[in-house]
């Protein structure tokens, strides 16, 4: 997004969630609701039942064609070859210097058609990066402004669905998708993924009809309690499972080895910037995105100083909440290699004093 755009975008249902109360802020360009009543009342009731976060303001791009497969495995880190029709792929967009433009979702629907799912604050520049790329013979179509997207999530998500639709929700296996009729609208995907770990599925309505699947969601999901959620509960639930947010955790500087992304790094395959990546690896990591949590009673903040325990300056926290699961603070920082092996001690800085923490391994709660 052009720095110098300063209009803020309006989803589709915008004015539905002012009218339920929510607080509604600007976020990565669209006013988007970021609660209705509390993060914490909202964060545990996803964790224990069911609630819909409005996530419309994510992209959407197809790509088909006789090359599209060719396109997608150039342009991402992970092994496209490998997925067949109905299966979803996390993945990463590298830059040519082996940073990151941005992490996303690739649907397989068959070699020749993909459907790439971006964050909303790139929409932008990623459709420019990847049209950049297109020496192949595929054609792209930018869809972000045809969906409406809702993430209903949490352990009771199935429950609260399945009477709206002819597909088995209980039996559909993480990271794939079907498309259905779902509360009446044909060709709904229905996506068995989300970004809060704890369950359910994501639906890409047609936005013309997003109003009336929102409330028929809603009606449908009484009977487990099921709840509008804002983004402030979506940061503290992607970030106790130990999920990197564009921005904060990983950026166009940051290499997906540094970041723990080597999983969906795959360097059997060819890709933009491979070869920055492999020297990196090959040289060497320097630092790398450590998990650690709070020993002493502080809510790390993002750009809070981390440091040995003798107060030498490390780095600095990328993201950091007070858990409301764990009832802790937790906190995510690029630290050097050797203070990022669990149980090390190291320290916050908080307004002037050093305050003990500890590294751990992810996810922060263990499921």
């Amino acid at each position: 997004m052009s720095e110098l755009t300063t209009e803020v975008k309006h989803v589709p249902l915008g004015n539905l969630h002012a009218s339920l109360g929510a607080k509604m802020v600007p976020f990565a360009g669209f006013l988007m609701p970021v609660r209705y009543t509390s993060d914490i009342e909202e964060h545990l009731v996803v964790r224990n039942g069911v609630g819909m976060f409005d996530v419309s303001h994510m992209g959407e791009f197809l790509v088909e064609g006789a090359e599209a497969q060719k396109l997608v495995q150039w342009v991402t880190s992970n092994d496209v070859s490998v997925l067949t029709p109905g299966k979803i792929q996390y993945s990463c967009l590298p830059n040519a210097e082996g940073g990151i433009v941005d992490d996303l979702l690739v649907y397989c629907y068959d070699s020749e058609k993909y459907l790439l799912v971006v964050n909303a604050g790139n929409i932008d520049k990623d459709w420019a990066w990847i049209n950049s790329q297109n020496s192949f013979d595929c054609k792209l179509t930018n869809l972000s402004d045809s969906y409406c997207l809702f993430a209903v999530q949490g352990p009771k998500a199935s429950e609260a669905l399945q009477s709206l639709t002819t597909v088995n929700l209980p039996s559909m296996v993480y990271y794939t998708f079907e498309e259905g009729t779902f509360a009446g609208i044909e060709n709904v995907i229905i996506s068995a993924t989300g970004y809060t770990g704890a369950g359910g599925f994501e639906l890409y309505i047609p936005a013309n009809k997003a109003e009336e699947v929102w409330h028929a969601i809603m009606e449908a999901g009484k009977a487990e309690g099921i709840q509008a959620i804002g983004l402030g509960a979506r940061d503290t639930l992607r970030l106790e499972m130990g999920f990197c947010l564009y921005g904060n955790d990983i950026d166009d500087t940051t290499s997906p080895l540094e970041a723990g992304l080597g999983w969906i790094t795959k360097l059997n395959t060819d890709f933009v910037g491979k070869d920055k990546i492999v020297a990196g690896k090959e040289a060497g990591l320097t630092r790398k995105l450590t998990a650690f949590v709070m020993e002493e009673r502080a809510i790390p903040r993002s750009h809070y100083k981390v440091c040995s325990p003798e107060g030498e300056v490390l780095g600095e926290v990328t993201s950091g909440t007070q858990s409301p699961s764990l009832g802790y603070g937790i906190g995510m920082a690029y630290l050097p290699v050797a203070y990022s092996k669990p149980d090390t001690e190291i320290a916050l800085e908080v307004r002037g004093k050093l305050l003990k923490a500890k590294v751990v391994k992810l996810p922060f709660l263990k499921k």
